[in-house]
């Protein structure tokens, strides 16, 4: 979203837009929507002369829901989101069928708002249909961009001054698949740190456990450019839970992911998404999500309670009651931040390598949050003495 919506700022400027407002919508559930039209409604009440256009997930999914909003003057698929024909007519519904979309049109995007690090889409769309999930009927199916497009976004966001890329995408370890000689995702980054050799630092989004490939497990054993952070789309600890999700893993599945990312690089870290609440899950089912985030040693956790999402299988389960959902929540997201704590006050006293962002604060390799009291410049490489622990990252003193 961070790329889309970078392409879409880029797009409507050289189209001469003015006094215009673009909401990129999320449909991931029901809430995200109902926040959106939410947004529109105050947006219009705040600037009743502006125009306002309405694209993403939502708007793809179920555009004459928001073209009949009397605040929306424009709905734009996804597909049409990252084309400049799009914003340089008054068409007020231009949304295509995204399931006929065969390519992923790159976008040559320079700026990311002040960002300290860069995003490249990599890949767009899911092949998987999780039954809680409604995303494919926005995204389409998956679709990858060529290496060489890819090298070529990299190089240039780097002469730019980026220090950092992440590679992004809807399903992202589904790269390839599409494209002559089916290269893997971690091909791809081992071909884009070979040509773009002065790239400091690369990340990935969000990984399915079962489609880590072993070139990327040759990565982690030997590319120090290659960041020791890992984010997994876990979703649950408990294998019933797994199946009726529809997931591809089962809980040993990442117990196996993280223990041979760990014998290759003892000090790499995980993070993982859990939904809590899932349809079904009982006291023992959500326990075994507790058990493996402690097994599996889980650092950064995001956490959502189950939210029903019409049109999905799931939501025609039966359902957990909502403050069940929330207190287990709750409770992850407690230990989350317990377990988080403890690797934070471990992390003292060590040399580390940040990248300055707003707000007097940087990320280690580890993604480990470093505040400072300095002036530093956002995006820059900084060689920091880490000191106090916090709840929420160390401090830290600039060493160079």
């Amino acid at each position: 979203n961070i790329n889309e919506s970078a392409v879409i700022q880029q797009l409507a400027a050289q189209s001469g837009l003015e006094n215009t407002i673009i909401f990129n919508t999320c449909a991931v559930t029901s809430q995200a929507e109902k926040q959106a039209r939410q947004a529109i409604r105050r947006a219009r009440r705040k600037h009743p002369e502006a125009t306002i256009i309405v694209t993403g997930c939502a708007a793809q999914i179920a555009p004459d829901v928001y073209q009949a909003m009397p605040e929306v003057n424009r709905v734009l698929g996804n597909t049409e989101k990252l084309q400049i024909s799009s914003y340089q007519t008054s068409t007020p519904q231009v949304v295509s069928d995204i399931m006929a979309a065969k390519d992923t049109a790159p976008h040559l995007v320079t700026d990311f708002e002040g960002r300290a690090r860069a995003f490249v889409q990599v890949q767009q769309g899911c092949d998987h249909r999780c039954t809680f999930c409604i995303i494919p009927y926005g995204r389409g199916n998956s679709r990858s961009v060529p290496v060489g497009d890819v090298v070529t976004q990299v190089r240039t966001l780097v002469e730019t001054g980026y220090n950092e890329v992440v590679l992004t995408g809807v399903d992202v370890t589904s790269y390839g698949h599409d494209l002559p000689g089916e290269p893997t995702l971690g091909q791809l980054c081992k071909r884009l740190l070979k040509l773009v050799p002065e790239l400091p630092r690369l990340r990935l989004s969000s990984l399915d456990p079962v489609e880590i490939d072993k070139d990327l497990y040759d990565l982690i054993a030997t590319e120090s450019r290659f960041m020791p952070h890992l984010h997994l789309s876990v979703q649950a600890g408990n294998d019933l839970i797994l199946k009726r999700m529809k997931r591809r893993h089962l809980r040993q599945d990442v117990l196996d992911v993280v223990a041979k990312a760990r014998a290759l690089r003892p000090d790499i870290v995980f993070g993982a998404d859990i939904i809590a609440g899932f349809p079904t899950e009982d006291d023992a089912m959500f326990a075994d999500s507790v058990r493996l985030v402690e097994e599996a040693d889980l650092l950064y956790l995001h956490v959502f309670p189950y939210s029903e999402r019409d049109g999905t299988p799931a939501a025609r389960m039966p359902a957990v009651p909502v403050f069940v959902r929330k207190q287990r929540a709750a409770q992850l997201r407690n230990l989350g931040e317990t377990r988080q704590a403890t690797y934070f006050a471990g992390y003292t006293g060590k040399t580390v390598a940040i990248i300055a962002e707003h707000g007097n604060t940087g990320h280690t390799p580890h993604f480990v949050p470093v505040t400072f009291t300095e002036t530093l410049t956002v995006g820059t490489l900084y060689t920091m003495q880490t000191t106090t622990a916090t709840a929420h990252g160390v401090q830290g003193i600039l060493v160079a």
